[in-house]
C-alpha cells in the first residue's frame, strides 16, 4: 500500500494492467451485479437534473423504475447506488446497434448537453473507494468480465493508474496524481533494479 494524504492506495494500481475494451466486453460492468454503482450523495442530485436531457434514451422499464423510486437507492449493504432494472441494468444503461452497453449521461455529457460526466465510481470502475474512519482505501477491483481489458492492458504496458489519470485527477485532485505518478516511478525503478 502507498499512502498520499489521507488515502491508502493498493499496489494493483501501479502493477497490474488495463485498458477498456469496450469492443469486447459491450460494457457488461453496467450491467451485472450486485446493485447499482455507488453514489456521492451530492451525485444524486445530479443525476436528477439530467434525467430530462437523458430520458428518451433510456429504456421503458428504466424509466419506470425511475417513476417508482427514482434515480437511487440504498441497497442492502446501506449503500447509497443507481436503480437497476430487473436486478441488472444500471437505470442509465443505453445500448447502440451492435447491442454494447453505453452510459446515457456520458453520452449527453460528450454532446455538450450537460456537465457531469457520470458518477464518479463510474468513471474510476475498475478502482473502487472505500471510506474508513481515518483514511480512505483505493483498490482495484479484479472481476471476471474485465479480463480483456486486462489483457489489453498487459498488450499496450498500461497500468491501472495511467488509464485512469482523469478519473483520479477528478476525484482527488491534480497534487495527488502527480504523487502517486512519482511513486509509481520510484516503484517501478526499484522493481527494474537487480
Amino acid at each position: 500500500m502507498i499512502q498520499i494524504d489521507d488515502t491508502l492506495v493498493s499496489l494493483d494500481l501501479l502493477e497490474c494492467k488495463f485498458i477498456c475494451d469496450l469492443g469486447a466486453c459491450k460494457g457488461e460492468c453496467c450491467v451485472e451485479g450486485d446493485s447499482g454503482a455507488p453514489l456521492e450523495e451530492e451525485e444524486e442530485e445530479e443525476l436528477e437534473k439530467v434525467l430530462p436531457v437523458i430520458w428518451d434514451d433510456l429504456s421503458p422499464e428504466a424509466q419506470q423504475i425511475i417513476k417508482l423510486q427514482g434515480v437511487a437507492y440504498i441497497d442492502s449493504d446501506g449503500d447509497l447506488v443507481t436503480s437497476i432494472v430487473g436486478e441488472k441494468n444500471c437505470v442509465f444503461t443505453c445500448y447502440d446497434e451492435n447491442g454494447t452497453c453505453h452510459c446515457a449521461i456520458e453520452k449527453v455529457y460528450r454532446q455538450g448537453k450537460t456537465d457531469f460526466y457520470k458518477p464518479i465510481s463510474c468513471h474510476l470502475y475498475p478502482v473502487r473507494i472505500t471510506q474508513y474512519p481515518t483514511y480512505r482505501g483505493v483498490n482495484y477491483d479484479r472481476w471476471t468480465i474485465c479480463k480483456v481489458a486486462e489483457l489489453l492492458g498487459r498488450k499496450e504496458n498500461v497500468p491501472v493508474y495511467k488509464f485512469l489519470k482523469e478519473p483520479l485527477i477528478r476525484k482527488f485532485g491534480e497534487e495527488w496524481y502527480r504523487e502517486l505518478v512519482k511513486v509509481a516511478e520510484e516503484w517501478e525503478s526499484q522493481r527494474k533494479t537487480p
